[in-house]
Order: structure tokens, then sequence, then C-alpha cells
């Protein structure tokens, strides 16, 4: 799915760079993740930002297909063959920070996954360009953010949407964006797959293309 960039709005209100953000590593080569009790989540959140805060930076991202570990953290993901495949990208940045829409939306559906480790407050907008039409997924927003939707409502490209939420609320995670890009929802409301198995990871390449280009400056 190959959209110009100057058609899409940052969603983060700012395009992210070198200058403000830096690739985080949740993969089981970063020996840093072995020593935490990921299964707290305070001392999760003050790794990620003590490490953000080291760098001097605003934003944390990546994790588009990437093998993580940080999911034994949570049974949601232990259930038949691990699910350890992360099918989108992931912004760290403090909670409350502001969404706006990439581009012209419609809401299709949104849902509180409120299971420990999952996506919390989630909606996911409707798109349609150039006769395409496709689905935009937001994970880990504020209860809030689900205040005042409905089904159907129209949001104009660069509007802003929701917000980032804080932890437990947001599926108990250090404060971050779930981004995801979805060419079908297969009958799916509120929630669709944003971690796969390794066995499913061909199929869901295919149902949910990288996504970065949405985030990332190209410039």
């Amino acid at each position: 799915m190959q959209i110009d960039q100057k058609n899409i709005f940052p969603i983060m209100g700012e395009w992210l760079n070198q200058e403000n953000s830096i690739q985080l590593d949740f993969s089981n080569q970063n020996a840093d993740l072995l020593k935490l009790d990921l299964q707290s989540t305070p001392i999760f959140n003050d790794y990620v930002f003590g490490f953000l805060q080291k760098k001097n930076k605003k934003f944390g991202h990546g994790g588009y297909l990437e093998n993580r570990m940080i999911y034994q953290r949570s049974t949601h993901f232990q259930q038949g063959e691990s699910r350890c495949m992360h099918l989108g990208v992931d912004v760290w940045c403090e909670a409350l920070h502001s969404l706006y829409a990439p581009l012209d939306s419609k809401v299709h559906s949104f849902a509180d996954n409120n299971n420990f480790g999952d996506y919390g407050p989630t909606i996911i907008l409707q798109h349609e360009l150039e006769g395409e039409e496709f689905y935009t997924l937001y994970g880990h927003l504020s209860l809030v953010s689900l205040k005042n939707i409905a089904i159907g409502d129209f949001i104009q490209k660069g509007k802003e949407f929701s917000e980032l939420g804080p932890f437990p609320e947001n599926g108990d995670w250090p404060p971050h964006l779930h981004f995801q890009l979805i060419s079908d929802m297969k009958n799916l409301k509120g929630d669709f797959p944003g971690v796969c198995a390794p066995s499913e990871l061909e199929t869901f390449k295919q149902l949910c293309p990288d996504p970065n280009n949405f985030l990332l400056s190209d410039s």
C-alpha cells in the first residue's frame, strides 16, 4: 500500500525524525529486557522513559514485524501457539499526547479491549483513497477517547480525534500508540490482531502492510 507522504497528515502532530525520536528494540536481542520484571508496568515504564530521557528524545518508535519477547508478560498472547510477531508500529511517548487523522476518515468501530496487555481503548478508522479501501487501527488510547464518537462519524484529515492513555487504562502498558494498517478487517469490529504467531506471519503481512510511511519522515 503505497501512499505519497505529502498526502498524509502526521498522526502524532509532527513527523518522527532523527532529531525527535529513536528506534526502540523489544526483541530477544535486547539484553536489558532480560533484567526487567516486565509484568510490572511501572518498572517497564521507567525503563522506556528513562531510555528516552537519556537519549533526549520525545518519541521512541519501531516494531513492525519485530519478534518480541515483551509479550511473555501477558497470558493474552500465550493461548495456543505463542504470538510474538508485531504487526504494527509503536510510538512511545507521554500519556495524553493528541492523535490526528492522517487522511479523511470514517469511524469504522471502537472498543475497550481491557485484558492485561491488550490494546485497551481502541479506535479503527476507515479510509478510501484512489478507489482503494483500507483501515488504520489506534490502540492504547485513553478511555476519554471513546466518548462522544459513533460508528460512521466523519473525521477530516488533520483533525484531533483521540489521545494516548495512561496505564492501567491503556491495556496496562507504558504509554504508547500501536498503529497498524489493515487491508481487510475480516468482519472484526473494535479489534484486530496486532501480534501473530510465527506460523501466521506470511498471511498477516499481506493483511497488514508496513505503516512506517504514516509516522516516519521520508525526507
